[in-house]
């Protein structure tokens, strides 16, 4: 169902990409398990459905959502976040370039220097933060500009109208995405901000309930790599089941007002944590003295349920606080109903930059008092 463009995201959530069963009446759609469509007599699939590895019933609907959330032209979903960036990356040419932020998610950076790193790329990791560093990394040979914001796990704020600017201005040859997945279509509209493509983890607070695995690239215009992506998405295999699409659509369902409820979550957190003695530093995009507020309260509705803070101390202080906390689960992922606490660092493995007295927060939508409570005692 196409949902006219100026109804409220509320209700794009609910109606976008969902239909009425013709042959039962049915308001929640049904799961379409088929491998195989028919033929019509002529040969062809006048359904428009002939593989499920090609395209299904839940997927398009999926996709009809995501990219009316996103204001987009199009959509594409896969069976992960990493595999979009897979995707993305394998549409590059032997000698193109990268730009990627230089606290990327180090997922990304797994998929550039391992998965392809026989692949003939270049990557410069850049502060994003810096629209004047990014312009300088730039290359004749930039094809791509990945964006992360808010950032995983420092926080970090991008400009996008000034990143989207810069790369139009160096070569029409470069697409820009933007990881939106902190931020949801709910808070931030990367396309709104001139960002060519904008990139899910649907896992995450898309999907809403910790049960499903998914990715999605929406584009803003036809462009070369999402084309190439569609491509890879279609014959390289990475596609969610019929199931993980019907999960991921019902979960958008209420995702405005999880991701409000997140989001009023996280800010009496931090706030809360600002204050405590036993914390180094809070990295929130709400809190007024965070380096990228002004560019947050700009381009975002609301700051997200996403936070870290640093304890006084080094790693065993830290890792001592998550041991000690009882309502935060210590799992990875985020964006769930569950609120977890993470120490990044120990995921990331010896390369990374993140401290090592840092905890990563995923605020969940238990009462914040609770929450608040809970990281007190952790604390001591």
């Amino acid at each position: 169902m196409k949902i006219e463009s100026l109804m409220k995201i509320e209700t794009v959530a609910v109606h976008a990409g969902r239909r009425i069963d013709p042959s039962t009446g049915a308001v929640t759609p049904p799961i379409h398990l088929s491998t195989t469509f028919e033929r019509s007599a002529d040969g062809e699939y006048p359904l428009g459905f002939s593989y499920s590895r090609e395209g299904n019933p839940n997927r398009r609907a999926l996709e009809e959502c995501l990219a009316e959330l996103e204001g987009g032209k199009d959509a594409l979903v896969f069976s992960s976040g990493l595999a979009v960036a897979t995707a993305l990356v394998q549409g590059l040419e032997p000698g193109d370039h990268i730009v990627a932020p230089d606290d990327v998610y180090w997922g990304l950076r797994k998929v550039i220097g391992d998965v392809f790193g026989k692949a003939g790329l270049e990557t410069t990791y850049a502060d994003m933060t810096d629209p004047d560093g990014v312009r300088a990394a730039l290359k004749p040979s930039t094809r791509l500009i990945w964006v992360e914001t808010p950032s995983n796990p420092l926080m970090k704020v991008t400009d996008l109208a000034a990143i989207a600017t810069l790369a139009r201005q160096a070569s029409p040859n470069i697409v820009t995405v933007c990881d939106g997945t902190f931020a949801t279509p709910i808070l931030q509209h990367p396309l709104d901000c001139g960002i060519d493509m904008v990139c899910h983890s649907t896992t995450k607070y898309i999907g809403g309930h910790s049960d499903v695995v998914g990715g999605a690239l929406i584009t803003r215009h036809d462009n070369y790599l999402f084309e190439r992506a569609r491509r890879a998405q279609r014959y390289g295999g990475a596609v969610p089941s019929p199931f993980d699409c019907w999960l991921t659509l019902r979960g958008i369902d209420t995702l405005p007002y999880r991701v409000r409820a997140h989001s009023e979550n996280a800010l009496r957190v931090a706030r809360h944590l600002k204050m405590h003695d036993a914390v180094e530093a809070v990295h929130y995009p709400g809190l007024p003295d965070h380096p990228g507020y002004e560019i947050a309260a700009r381009q975002m509705a609301a700051f997200g349920g996403m936070l870290s803070f640093q304890v006084a101390g080094m790693r065993e202080a830290a890792m001592n606080v998550a041991a000690r906390c009882r309502l935060f689960i210590r799992a990875t992922s985020l964006g769930g109903a569950h609120s977890l606490i993470e120490h990044r660092a120990s995921v990331e493995g010896p390369q990374t930059r993140t401290p090592q007295n840092l905890l990563r927060l995923s605020i969940g939508l238990e009462h914040p008092d609770d929450l608040i409570a809970d990281l007190n005692q952790a604390l001591g």
